[in-house]
């Protein structure tokens, strides 16, 4: 594998995994921040929030997974250069 090569695989993996973390903060932050103005609104204080926030957690570790079992299948099934 030439240099230049290398180069291009460490930023394509770097963009990938950046862009999972960036995808687990905004879903994190969206289920907080909805949790919060559906307490305000019901006038359920902690309640909502809290089981919000631990849904998008749990959401957001799902579609990390699922994206990272997705990208390891088709590294499986490309051909390897020889």
């Amino acid at each position: 594998m030439t240099d230049q090569n290398r180069q291009k695989n460490q930023l394509h993996s770097y963009a990938r995994y950046s862009s999972m973390a960036l995808q687990m903060l905004v879903i994190i932050v969206l289920g907080s921040l909805a949790g919060y103005w559906l307490d305000g609104k019901l006038h359920t204080k902690p309640i909502l929030t809290i089981i919000l926030s631990l849904a998008s957690v749990i959401m957001a570790i799902y579609f990390v997974t699922k994206d990272l079992l997705r990208s390891t299948d088709k590294q499986d099934k490309t051909p390897h250069k020889t």
